[in-house]
């Protein structure tokens, strides 16, 4: 069967979303149209000669024009509306910088057959030498944040590259408008169960003058780290505990809490990275990033989140009087006469600021390592059978 049929018995396109790519566009169009005639052309507000490539091109495409620059959120929601009123199901999403291989299109199709109704995301070779350094590391920045949302490991989730099941996400309404929009979908299709997975593909990256990126490296990862706040808090505030009460058994609480198949080093190592996160000066936020963090080294999180109390209210007063203290000795300051009595402690931190966070990141390391060794040895102690 020929790739041309197999996008039509899948009820498959191509969308291309395009903002002043005209150097590149044709040549991106080209190559797909081998594939596949099922091709719908965002474009996103163009002032280059994207309309005239669009207008004259040979073979007649389907073509969404906004008048003024939307963001690329926009442009693959407003591909997807089309897509979905021409009957399509699925969506392949290509950039029309050059950047992928349209060559590629038959491993994603392939892929998409063996798991259907996945969101799938071409995954980029992020170690060959012509790959920028900010790209490298943005990637890794969006992938342990993907991880901690989600509990799934991918390889590249920056990847604009991807497979969508758009008639399943049709149900969904969708937020984001920008550049954004690429992490609040497979965030929130994970969340509800769709499969998200990664597929290799090859990827130019160079320093050819054609090839134009919109992408703002600071507005744009502003934008993208609020987001990965707010998907962080929802995950943890709602979507863990929500399916942890889904699974809720009294063999998974068993298994859960239950300290009987892990290692003396995982549970020492819990306890002492508890008590580091309890201690560490980040009020209010201390058990949501111990449990985060938690879930990303895979450690004991009941024993973490039990170490992490140590900042119950009883302890704060003994806490702040340590930082304070541990604070004047590293940095040299006379050590001001401390007392339970006579110490207000939102006062005491106001007025010593500084001291106070760095004696509370040195006490945190400090108990930390003194609870992490503690902890193995009594628990070589008694686990010896």
């Amino acid at each position: 069967m020929t790739t041309h049929n197999l996008f039509s018995d899948l009820k498959m396109c191509v969308v291309i979303p395009t903002y002043n790519n005209c150097k590149t566009l044709r040549d991106v169009i080209d190559r797909v149209a081998v594939y596949t005639t099922n091709i719908i052309v965002v474009n996103d507000g163009s002032t280059d000669k994207t309309a005239e490539i669009l207008s004259n091109y040979p073979v007649k495409l389907d073509v969404v024009v906004h008048p003024m620059n939307q963001g690329k959120g926009c442009a693959l929601k407003n591909g997807f509306k089309r897509a979905l009123e021409s009957g399509y199901e699925y969506a392949i999403t290509i950039d029309s910088d050059g950047q992928h291989f349209p060559e590629d299109l038959p491993r994603l199709i392939a892929r998409s057959q063996a798991e259907p109704n996945s969101i799938i995301i071409g995954s980029r070779n992020m170690e060959q030498g012509d790959v920028p350094q900010g790209s490298s590391f943005g990637n890794r920045f969006s992938n342990f944040w993907f991880l901690v949302e989600t509990g799934i490991r991918l390889p590249d989730t920056q990847s604009g590259y991807r497979v969508y099941p758009i008639k399943l996400l049709s149900r969904f309404k969708f937020y984001c408008t920008k550049f954004e929009y690429e992490i609040e979908v497979p965030v929130r299709a994970a969340w509800s169960n769709i499969p998200v997975i990664a597929e290799p593909i090859q990827i130019i990256y160079g320093n050819s003058e054609d090839r134009v990126s919109h992408f703002r490296p600071y507005k744009d990862f502003l934008r993208i780290s609020v987001l990965n706040t707010i998907l962080c808090i929802i995950a943890f505030a709602y979507i863990k505990p929500r399916d942890f009460i889904k699974k809720l058994s009294w063999k998974n609480i068993k298994t859960f809490v239950s300290i009987r198949n892990e290692s003396n080093i995982k549970l020492a190592f819990s306890i002492g990275f508890g008590v580091f996160m309890g201690i560490l000066p980040i009020w209010g936020y201390q058990m949501l990033i111990a449990l985060a963090l938690a879930y990303v080294f895979r450690l004991h999180k009941p024993l973490v989140i039990i170490a992490a109390n140590i900042s119950i209210p009883p302890m704060i007063p003994f806490i702040i009087i340590g930082s304070l203290g541990m604070g004047g000795l590293v940095l040299g300051k006379p050590l001001f006469p401390l007392s339970l009595t006579g110490i207000s402690g939102i006062t005491s931190i106001t007025n010593h600021l500084y001291q106070y966070i760095v004696g509370s990141v040195v006490l945190a390391i400090l108990l930390g390592f003194v609870s992490c060794g503690l902890s193995y040895l009594l628990l070589l102690l008694f686990r010896r059978k």
